[in-house]
């Protein structure tokens, strides 16, 4: 590891433990907001505080925080199809630790970004400070590989305790571990091959380290949810490739605390929390809210310290807090409305509150 990216790594893991609120080297002027944020003058006070909600707004190619009031208190990503210093096309994922947010720039598929109907890549994982500036990078803008720091698709970034970070490159089929000078030290799935056999994946999802060291992997288009080990063993799964009836897509999963997995079942448009028996213990399907479209596709849900649940309600173009009851007590953006202006999203795929890293990978 050269010493600048040893200085980095261990920079960066000090301030993910502190859990800092301010960016180490900040500067003084903080990035530029929309017409629908906050004032410049009161955003010092309100960016990464707590109970603020980070959101990967996908077609709007930005990742944004809000408040509770709706307003838009920090972003990254100037809007442009084009991967640049300054932009991240279609990010699907990201988490803010410290002063730190980590970004993963996915790219769009064709048909989904207007200004390039056949598709428009980014392919890098990104580390940005409060002032939008790129400190770490991992994937090339633009360049779509398997090589040395290339990637193909990259749908879910973790900070780990260690200080790597596990990416799941969804094209390449596969999960790696990555270390800030840019090592793969761990590999999940074999590269460029889709499968359900042995190290094998199929459109993979997202991954999670869990407290015992095993990876817990989303394997979406194999419509199940696997632990595995670090020596590639499955030691737990739940749905099947060839019956969509328990899983169709499986976007995400989180381990919580009492062992049940939460589960996005994403073309079933539900939520599904199950118990380490397989026995569903509770279930939240979007596509039964009034006003919504008939299959919105949800993408994320994570359980917050407070037992409700946080979904990332794609194409309802919504992020949601709902209640264990099912009841809605907080909601960014219009249902079935896409949109960049205030309380406005497009196609949101993931979101978290700020510190709260219930059944998440601590960093």
């Amino acid at each position: 590891m050269n010493s600048h990216a040893k200085w980095l790594g261990a920079a960066l893991v000090a301030v993910a433990l502190a859990a800092c609120g301010g960016a180490m080297g900040q500067r003084a002027t903080p990035p530029t907001m929309g017409s629908d944020s906050m004032p410049v003058t009161d955003l010092a006070a309100a960016y990464n505080a707590p109970g603020n909600i980070t959101i990967a707004d996908q077609f709007n190619n930005r990742v944004i925080e809000v408040n509770a009031q709706h307003k838009i208190v920090w972003h990254f990503g100037n809007g442009s199809s084009v991967p640049g210093p300054h932009s991240i096309v279609a990010p699907n994922d990201q988490e803010r630790f410290g002063g730190y947010t980590l970004i993963a720039g996915t790219g769009a598929p064709p048909g989904t970004e207007p200004t390039c109907p056949m598709g428009c890549v980014d392919n890098r994982v990104i580390i940005v400070d409060r002032d939008g500036e790129i400190v770490w990078q991992y994937g090339q803008a633009g360049v779509t590989g398997s090589g040395y720091n290339e990637l193909n698709t990259p749908v879910s970034d973790v900070l780990l305790p260690n200080g790597h970070i596990l990416i799941t490159d969804q094209g390449n089929e596969r999960v790696i571990e990555v270390t800030f000078d840019k090592r793969i030290v761990w590999q999940y799935g074999i590269t460029g091959k889709m499968g359900s056999g042995f190290d094998e994946l199929n459109n993979p999802n997202m991954a999670e380290l869990l407290p015992n060291g095993h990876i817990l992997i989303a394997d979406e288009n194999n419509n199940r949810v696997i632990e595995v080990t670090r020596q590639h063993q499955i030691v737990w799964q739940y749905g099947n490739p060839t019956n969509t009836q328990i899983l169709n897509g499986a976007a995400f999963a989180s381990r919580l605390p009492n062992g049940d997995t939460l589960i996005t079942d994403s073309l079933n448009n539900r939520i599904v929390e199950v118990n380490a028996l397989k026995q569903q213990v509770w279930d939240y399907r979007t596509n039964n809210r009034p006003g919504s479209v008939m299959q919105p596709n949800p993408t994320r849900a994570v359980r917050l310290a407070n037992g409700d649940t946080l979904i990332s309600d794609q194409f309802n173009h919504q992020v949601i807090e709902v209640t264990h009851g099912k009841q809605i007590v907080f909601a960014q953006g219009q249902i079935g409305v896409a949109g960049t202006g205030f309380d406005q999203l497009n196609a949101p795929y993931d979101a978290k509150r700020i510190g709260d890293f219930t059944g998440l990978t601590p960093p």
